[in-house]
This record gives C-alpha cells, sequence and structure tokens, in this order.
C-alpha cells in the first residue's frame, strides 16, 4: 500500500506534463472551489519540474530522434474494460516487447533523465492496486500509452479526466479524429513516435506492444504512421463492458477531475462515445490487409488464453513464440485464481444497452436480454 489511498492522491497526474502542454490544456479552463487545493499544488509542481524536461529531449536529440524502428507495433485494441489489460500482460512476457511502463504514464518526459530520482518516489506514494478491479500497480508495469500522452502534448481524448465537462468535444476531436485539424493530427503522430522510441529504449524491447482503448478509433492514423502495424481487437459482452466502464470512470476518474459532471451526463457519455467508437473501428478495420488483425471474444479468452495466444501470434506472424511460450505460460497459470469483478445487470442496465448498443450485441454474437 503506498502513502496515499487512490481517492484521496493530494495532486493530479498532470504533475508530469510539460508547463507548455499543462498550460494549455487548463487555460480559461473551470476549476471547481472544491478542486483547487489540488489543481494548484499540481500546477506548482508542474511548473517546478518542467525546466528538467530539456534534460531529456536533449539526449533523445542525440540517440533516438533519427533512429528508425525495428519493427512496426502490435496494438491491442477495444473498448475500456474489455480485458485489454489481461491481454496486454500477457505478451509483455515475451521480451522482445516493449511498451510504456507505469512510471512514464506519468512522467513522460523524465524516462532517459532523472528516472532514478522520480521513481523510488512515485513507488513510495502510489497505491499498489487498481481501485475498480485491483490489478496490481507498480511503477515498472505496462501501461496504457493514452496516459502518457496526456502529459506530452494537447491533442489527447483524456483531457476529459481532468475536465469533463467538455469529454463529447475531446471524443470527436482527439479520440475519433472527426474533427481533429491536420496540426493537431500531426502533432499527435509525432508525439506518438517519440514516446514509442522512448518506451521502446526504456524496456530494450525490438517491437512496440501498445494496449490502448484510444487507439480503437485510430487505425488509419496509425497505419500512416506505422504501415506495417497488427492489430488485436477484443470483443466483449457489452452488458458488462457499460457496467465496468461506468464503475471505472465514477471511481477512477473523480479523484482526478478539477470539475465534476453529473453521475448520469457520464452516464450518457459513456453510452454516446462506445458507438462513436464503435463505427470508426468498423470504417476504419476494413482498411487493412489480411493478416494484418485478430478479432477475439474475450470470454474466449477467458477459458483458453495459452492457445489463443499461440493463435494471434502465428495468424499476425509475431516472431519468438516459443521463447516467450514457458513465461506467457507461467503469468496465464498465474492469473487462474483472480477473482474479477462480477455484475448483475439491473432492469436499467439491460434497456440502456439494448437502446443504445444493440447493433453491437447483434453483431458480436451476444443474447439480448430482458
Amino acid at each position: 500500500m503506498g502513502l496515499f489511498n487512490y481517492s484521496q492522491l493530494p495532486v493530479n497526474t498532470l504533475v508530469g506534463a510539460d508547463w507548455k502542454t499543462f498550460k494549455r490544456l487548463t487555460e480559461g479552463q473551470h476549476i471547481a472551489k472544491d478542486k483547487k487545493a489540488s489543481y494548484r499544488l499540481t500546477k506548482s509542481i508542474c511548473r517546478i519540474l518542467s525546466p528538467f524536461v530539456a534534460l531529456q529531449e536533449r539526449k533523445y536529440r542525440k540517440l533516438l530522434a533519427n533512429k528508425p524502428l525495428e519493427n512496426d507495433p502490435l496494438f491491442i485494441l477495444g473498448h475500456w474494460r474489455s480485458g485489454t489489460t489481461f491481454v496486454h500482460n500477457i505478451f509483455a512476457q515475451d521480451k522482445h516487447f516493449g511498451y510504456t511502463t507505469t512510471y512514464q504514464t506519468v512522467f513522460p518526459h523524465y524516462i532517459m533523465a532523472m528516472q532514478g530520482l522520480f521513481k523510488p518516489i512515485m513507488k513510495l506514494v502510489m497505491p499498489n492496486k487498481r481501485p475498480t478491479d485491483n490489478m496490481e500497480l507498480a511503477p515498472d508495469l505496462p501501461q496504457e500509452e493514452e496516459f502518457s500522452l496526456a502529459n506530452m502534448t494537447f491533442c489527447n481524448y483524456y483531457n476529459f479526466w481532468f475536465f469533463p465537462e467538455r469529454m463529447q468535444e475531446w471524443c470527436d476531436r482527439f479520440l475519433t479524429f472527426k474533427d481533429i485539424t491536420e496540426d493537431e493530427l500531426q502533432e499527435f503522430k509525432q508525439t506518438f513516435e517519440k514516446l514509442v522510441k522512448i518506451s521502446l529504449w526504456n524496456t530494450g524491447g525490438t517491437q512496440y506492444l501498445s494496449k490502448n482503448p484510444p487507439h480503437t478509433s485510430r487505425i488509419k492514423a496509425l497505419t500512416e504512421l506505422f504501415p506495417n502495424a497488427k492489430f488485436v481487437f477484443l470483443m466483449r459482452n457489452p452488458y458488462t463492458v457499460f457496467e465496468s466502464t461506468r464503475s471505472f470512470y465514477l471511481s477512477t476518474i473523480k479523484p482526478l477531475e478539477f470539475h465534476t459532471i453529473t453521475d448520469e451526463e457520464m452516464e450518457q457519455n459513456i453510452l454516446r462515445n462506445y458507438m462513436e467508437l464503435y463505427h470508426a473501428y468498423k470504417e476504419q478495420k476494413a482498411t487493412l490487409p489480411e493478416g494484418r488483425l485478430y478479432e477475439v471474444h474475450f470470454e474466449d479468452i477467458e477459458k483458453d488464453a495459452l492457445n489463443i495466444t499461440e493463435d494471434i501470434y502465428r495468424k499476425l506472424n509475431l516472431p519468438g513464440w516459443e521463447e516467450a511460450k514457458p513465461a506467457i505460460e507461467k503469468y496465464i497459470q498465474s492469473k487462474k485464481s483472480y477473482k474479477k469483478n462480477k455484475y448483475q445487470y439491473n432492469s436499467r442496465t439491460i434497456r440502456l444497452v439494448n437502446e443504445h448498443w444493440g447493433e453491437v450485441l447483434d453483431e458480436w454474437g451476444y443474447e439480448r436480454l430482458s
């Protein structure tokens, strides 16, 4: 257990942003009265740390900026709470993969310099479990890179974590890229490529392993950046995803917000943005050549994770299965006793999912409840 419970963190994760990104995101935003202390402390720490960003910038330009990637990434896609973390951790057992670490998500500008100073502090302070599902947290574990991008560029969907009043705007602009400008798209691509290179340098991998639900609707942009990228897409029972996402947003995001919206508003945003993500994915996946996308139900992975993982390696022509298999098998076995959250769907949940996500239920073969 860290020094602070997650719900009582005195600062926001934007402490690790560069000053330009922090100012661009927060300028003119509504800060709630009860969030001002957290905002001011976060702002102060960010301002104090920002001059040290230059240390990594110099090292990056010297070592990585002009160095081409050995391999294009493997992207694990799917809506939040679709099992992407479990699958990410399975593939991370293969040491040829590199990934963004939990430390890097908070301090992306202090990886190539000053990590030895900040990481022990983070380990001491942070909780050791995720609040929604008790999954392990530690600075060096694989993590979703959108958190890291949130501290590197304004062009980021997770702006809504801090300012949820604009969640639908952030969705259309920075999740599906429907309303993104060309300059913003180029900024996103350049920032993400930089993050990939630094992540590989940090973890010693030769192929980047991405687990990032927002990428589900960005296949077009990602393949423009990485023409030979490969993708694994997870489908999960929409009733479970709705319940789990709502719980996740209402428990995990709350401590990070600088203002709040009602639970009902957040719920409507979840319902809408799920379908925005789904339709963007459905449209863009059609552009992928054969052998570049593997679609699977998470419920099938739960039943037979090892064999499905091997099948993904084979179908996507990923290297190193035989070498990685012992570590992957050991990890899967270690999680067999893990007790996941169980959801009982009330009539309201069933009605909302049927009304808003019925198209997905039908296409993915899930029985409609009544």
